[in-house]
């Protein structure tokens, strides 16, 4: 297991990130706009998915806070310390009961080996989401978050995510679609790295370009790119 680094640390001249660029110059473009960039330190797998259940539909701040709160109820987020604790009092620390049925749930087949977390990294990816996603509380989207950002896999493309979708659009200078998968139009042209690509569009988000009121060429042109 990879904990404390990161998982994904691109730059402009990594093998994965050329070839992607050369594949799809307008990616090619947008890697030259954001340069480098790196996934946030992981902990241990197990924590991840607890903090993914955890952080369901709630901000950023709210599930810090929640997250502390279990932590010092619990001493750690590990499957033992959360199925010691009663459903009233991880209640009491902030957690809906849903929430409280779900990481009781995931300590519960991770404790008895029928979730074996050690043994994800020799899966497929698909075979890693229908695992995970026979834990209550964890979807096809948690589970692909997990395989970018846990297990590094570099061929993942979430086409449920909202913000990949925001983001291709933008990028990739779309026409408005009834049926919005512009991320499915724009990885087409990507024969591999589909998670590389996707970082890509996250951090053009996070970087304010995204939603800078320029288009992707504008954009470029302020940065001092050259456009197509």
């Amino acid at each position: 297991m990879n904990h404390g680094k990161p998982v994904f640390e691109l730059h402009p001249d990594d093998p994965r990130v050329k070839a992607l660029a050369s594949a799809d110059p307008r990616m090619g473009r947008l890697i030259a706009l954001i340069g480098s960039l790196a996934t946030k330190p992981q902990g241990p797998w197990f924590t991840e998915l607890a903090r993914s259940i955890i952080s369901q539909q709630i901000s950023v701040k709210a599930a810090s806070t929640i997250r502390g709160r279990v932590i010092e109820l619990a001493g750690e987020l590990s499957p033992a310390a959360l199925l010691a604790q009663s459903d009233a009092d991880l209640r009491a620390a902030g957690l809906s009961a849903s929430k409280v049925a779900y990481l009781k749930d995931l300590s519960d087949k991770v404790q008895s080996g029928q979730l074996d977390l050690d043994r994800l990294q020799e899966l497929d990816d698909e075979e890693v989401i229908k695992l995970l996603v026979s834990v209550k509380g964890i979807g096809r989207w948690s589970a692909e978050m997990f395989l970018i950002f846990a297990l590094g896999r570099e061929h993942v493309v979430s086409y449920g995510d909202a913000g990949l979708q925001r983001a291709a659009k933008w990028v990739y200078d779309m026409e408005e679609r009834p049926d919005r998968k512009y991320l499915q139009q724009a990885a087409a042209q990507w024969p591999s790295y589909g998670s590389i690509a996707s970082l890509y569009l996250w951090e053009s988000i996070n970087r304010g370009h995204v939603d800078s009121g320029e288009t992707f060429n504008e954009r470029l042109a302020s940065f001092g790119i050259q456009t197509d």
